[in-house]
């Protein structure tokens, strides 16, 4: 299991797929939320601080862990 990183969230995209940037570089990947219960309560708009955990096999993809709070 790889440990959640930083990120901000750049652009809602359809499909429920979130394109986030990863904070202390440029890099940005593709992530999802982790549970049903994310998608359906939690409302992201681009700035959001998250936590996101970066796929071992492909570190383009991810999935949102938790949300950070604040801006």
């Amino acid at each position: 299991m790889v440990e959640p990183v930083e990120a901000v969230v750049v652009e809602l995209l359809p499909q429920a797929l979130i394109r986030l940037e990863l904070t202390g570089s440029k890099r940005q990947i593709l992530a999802h939320a982790a549970g049903v219960k994310e998608v359906n309560y939690v409302r992201l708009r681009p700035g959001d601080p998250v936590m996101v955990a970066v796929s071992e096999q492909d570190p383009t993809r991810g999935r949102i862990v938790s949300v950070r709070p604040g801006r």
